[in-house]
């Protein structure tokens, strides 16, 4: 299974495309789709939209993976990156997929096995996991590699698979 783990940001939104299978996953592609930070904001949202279908369109995935908004201290923020997350989601409903969404206490239990991991630690097991010998920058594209490897690691599992 090919899976996209985006995750939305509106200067950088990461991706990370996986293939997954039979308990293996291996890395095809990592970047991050960026926008500069003195634009009008609604262009760079058309930037990440359009950007989005284009990455779909390429990758081809079979499944997509995107992490939920955790609002921390900065609510301005947090608008602003719900908002480059519709307009992936839009993208992705265009394409015609489905989309999954974990919560980053999901993706860390998932990829480490413990739902207070640290950055580093989802980072570290991420690389291991994979096989690489660095962690793909931006932080941004590692973190939605994360996204990928919880999708896969959720998606098939036994209770997954008794609710389908």
């Amino acid at each position: 299974m090919r899976i996209l783990g985006i995750d939305p940001g509106y200067g950088i939104t990461g991706f990370g495309v996986i293939e997954a299978e039979r308990g293996r996953s291996h890395l095809l592609q990592c970047g991050a789709i960026t926008t500069p930070a003195g634009m009008d904001f609604s262009a760079r949202l058309e930037i990440i939209y359009e950007d989005m279908r284009e990455l779909l369109e390429a990758a081809k995935p079979d499944a997509v993976a995107i992490e939920e908004l955790f609002f921390g201290q900065n609510v301005t923020t947090g608008i602003g990156v719900a908002q480059a997350r519709g307009v992936v989601l839009l993208a992705i409903r265009q394409a015609g997929l489905e989309v999954s969404s974990y919560k980053p206490m999901q993706v860390k239990q998932a990829v480490v096995g413990y739902g207070n991991a640290t950055k580093h630690q989802v980072q570290d097991m991420t690389k291991r996991l994979l096989g690489l010998s660095a962690m793909p920058k931006p932080d941004d594209a590692a973190d939605a590699i994360a996204i990928a490897l919880c999708h896969a690691r959720s998606s098939t599992s036994l209770l997954a698979k008794a609710q389908r």
